[in-house]
This record gives C-alpha cells, sequence and structure tokens, in this order.
C-alpha cells in the first residue's frame, strides 16, 4: 500500500493543531492521531526536560510532538534523503532549535555511533523487517538512561521475546492494524 502525501497534525503542547507535511513514500504509515495520544498521555509525566531519539521519524510526528509537550531535546533519524529534507523543513518551519534530523540508516547509525544515553526512543519502523528486536538489542549497549522508556509501533508485538530479552512491558495497545506498547529495560533480570 502506496502512502499518499498529506498531512497529520500535532495533538497538543505548544505547537497543537499545526500540521506536518507527509512525504508520498510506500513504508511510511504515520502514526494515528488516537495512537499518538494515548502514547503521549502515558508519556506526559516524563516528558518535560526530556531527551528524545526517534530512530525512524518518517513525518517526525513523534518527535516533534514530544517537543511540543516540553521535551529539551529530539534526534530524529530517516534514511530516505527526501523525508530528511522534509523534517529539517518542518523544523524550520516550526522555529525547533532543540531538534538534530539525520540522515541515516537507524541501525547502522546506534550500532557504529558513541553512545548518548536517551530518556525517551520513539521505535517504529517499516514493518515486517525484523527491526524493532534488532534495535531493542543495541539500544541496551547504553543508549537509555537509568529510567528510559521505549515506544514500540509494530504489526505484532514479540511480547513473549521481549519479556526474556530483558524487557519490561509497561503499557499496550493496538487496533485492528497496529500493535503499539512502553517499554523498559528490566533492571532486575539476569544478563
Amino acid at each position: 500500500m502506496r502512502a499518499r502525501p498529506g498531512h497529520v497534525r500535532i495533538i497538543g503542547g505548544k505547537w497543537g493543531g499545526r500540521k506536518l507535511s507527509v512525504a508520498a513514500r510506500p513504508t511510511l504509515r504515520p502514526s494515528p492521531d488516537r495512537i499518538r495520544e494515548t502514547l503521549f498521555n502515558w508519556l506526559s509525566p516524563f516528558l518535560e526536560g526530556a531527551r528524545c531519539l526517534d530512530l525512524f521519524a518518517g513525518t517526525g510526528a513523534l518527535g516533534f510532538e514530544a517537543l511540543s509537550r516540553g521535551a529539551a531535546y529530539a534526534t530524529l533519524l530517516d534514511n530516505d534523503q527526501q523525508i530528511v529534507d522534509l523534517l529539517h523543513e518542518q523544523a524550520k518551519l516550526l522555529n525547533a532549535e532543540n531538534v538534530e534530523v539525520v540522515a541515516s540508516d537507524a541501525f547502522a547509525w546506534i550500532s557504529s555511533k558513541q553512545v548518548t544515553p536517551f530518556d525517551i526512543v520513539f521505535l517504529d519502523p517499516p514493518f515486517g523487517q525484523g527491526y524493532i528486536e534488532s534495535c531493542l538489542d543495541e539500544l541496551k549497549r547504553g543508549w537509555l538512561k537509568p529510567r528510559a522508556w521505549v515506544y514500540l509501533e509494530t504489526e505484532k508485538l514479540p511480547i513473549l521475546h521481549l519479556e526474556v530479552a530483558g524487557w519490561h512491558l509497561l503499557r499496550q495497545g493496538h487496533t485492528r492494524q497496529v500493535e503499539y506498547a512502553l517499554v523498559e529495560i528490566n533492571r532486575l533480570a539476569p544478563s
């Protein structure tokens, strides 16, 4: 299914109601308003001053929404140059100076870059590619602050795998087409 160009809106915070452009890309599926509303209700006590990482930024809706609601900083990654250019335009239109847009493959970036811990990581990759598991394994290499949260959005959550792999499921939800969850490292699990 090919995504149609259009808009997705920022739901709350200082940029609430502002629209972000969506590029026409086959793997781009903006998180629906209802899911983002739920996610940011979950995260609301932890957003103020947070450092956020969006590994598969796409529209940038998750990172820009976090900044709109009080996050201190966001790094948005995407490997599609047209999407990266659009993210730069969105940041400029919003006058967002506390955002870094990076043109890179997410897994290559977190595998090779010097680790800088984040408070919140958004992990909403293209479906069916196995990126969730690979990225979660790499994130445990020091990318997360002691009380960090990772948001997952996928076609099917590997719930049992998450628990065995040392992750603790905090919250979860689903629609007909999407499963989503908030997880943290289970610090009590044996390594």
